[in-house]
C-alpha cells in the first residue's frame, strides 16, 4: 500500500491512515487499491506540467476522473524484482530513465485517454513501482484491467455527479452516495476522499477505493468493491475544481 502520490504530498498524509486500515483488514486474499484523481486541483499545485498545459474545459479530464494508479496490497508490496538502479531512478523522480511498459496500441490509446499523466511518463513510474507486483507482471494486462476499472467509474452515476458539480462544494457523504447508486449499497464505504488547500478554498484532490478479489478474471466493480472491507471517509469534502488556475 502506498500513499506516496505522484509528487502529490499535499494528500498523502490524508489518505495513509485510511489505507492503512484497510489493509489491516485484507488477509490472504488478493487486495487492491485504485487511485483516482481529479486532475483540475492537482494542476493547481502543477500548472507547469505537460498535462496541465494540456487542459481544456472541454477535454475529458475536465469532466472525468483520472487514473493514478491500481497498488496491490499491502503497501510492502512495491517494486518486485526491480534492481537498485532502477529504485534509485524512480525514487529520484526520473522517470525518463525508466523503461517504457510494452503496450498494445489499444492498451495505449486507452491509457492516454485516462491517466493524463502519462505526459510526465506516469506510467512508467506506476508500472516500476506498482506493476511489477500486479499477477503476471505484465504491463499490458496490469493498464488494460486500471483502464477497465476507472472506465467502470466514469460511465457511472459517480461521473454525473462530479461533473454536475464542477465548480460546486460537494460532501464526501454525497460522493459515497454516488459510489452506492453506481455500484451498490455499501459500495461508498470502501471509498476515502483526499482534498488539499489552494488558497481560502479545499478542493476534492483524490479518491481511492478499495478492491478485493481476482480484477484480471473480468470481476465487476461492484463485486470487487463489495469484497473490500470499509474504510474511513477520509476529507469531509471540498470543490470539485473546474479546469484553469482559480
Amino acid at each position: 500500500m502506498t500513499c506516496a502520490l505522484w509528487r502529490r504530498s499535499v494528500v498523502a498524509i490524508a489518505c495513509l491512515a485510511g489505507l492503512a486500515t484497510m489493509a489491516s483488514a485484507e488477509g490472504r486474499q488478493p487486495f487492491y487499491v485504485l487511485a483516482l484523481s481529479w486532475e483540475p486541483a492537482f494542476c493547481e499545485g502543477f500548472p507547469d506540467k505537460p498535462e496541465c498545459r494540456a487542459e481544456t474545459p472541454g477535454g475529458f479530464d475536465a469532466t472525468h476522473l483520472s487514473l493514478h494508479g491500481l497498488w496491490p496490497q499491502p503497501r510492502s508490496r512495491e517494486l518486485c524484482g526491480v534492481d537498485a538502479t532502477l529504485k534509485a531512478a524512480d525514487d529520484a523522480h526520473r522517470w525518463q530513465d525508466l523503461p517504457e511498459p510494452e503496450l498494445t496500441p489499444a492498451t495505449r490509446a486507452a491509457l492516454d485517454r485516462v491517466m493524463p499523466g502519462t505526459r510526465s511518463l506516469l506510467e512508467r513510474h506506476e508500472w516500476i513501482k506498482h506493476g511489477t507486483c500486479y499477477p503476471g507482471r505484465n504491463a499490458d494486462t496490469y493498464f488494460k484491467d486500471a483502464v477497465r476499472l476507472i472506465d467502470a467509474v466514469n460511465v457511472s452515476p459517480v461521473q454525473a455527479f462530479l461533473a454536475a458539480n464542477v465548480g460546486k462544494s460537494v460532501t464526501t457523504a454525497d460522493l459515497r452516495a454516488s459510489f452506492d447508486a453506481a455500484f451498490g449499497a455499501g459500495a461508498g464505504e470502501r471509498l476515502r476522499i483526499a482534498c488539499k488547500d489552494d488558497g481560502n478554498r479545499r478542493l476534492i484532490a483524490e479518491m481511492t477505493l478499495g478492491l478485493r478479489g481476482d480484477i484480471s478474471a473480468g470481476t465487476s466493480v461492484a463485486a470487487l468493491v463489495a469484497a473490500a472491507p470499509p474504510t474511513s471517509a477520509g476529507c469531509p469534502g471540498g470543490i470539485v475544481d473546474p479546469v484553469g488556475l482559480q
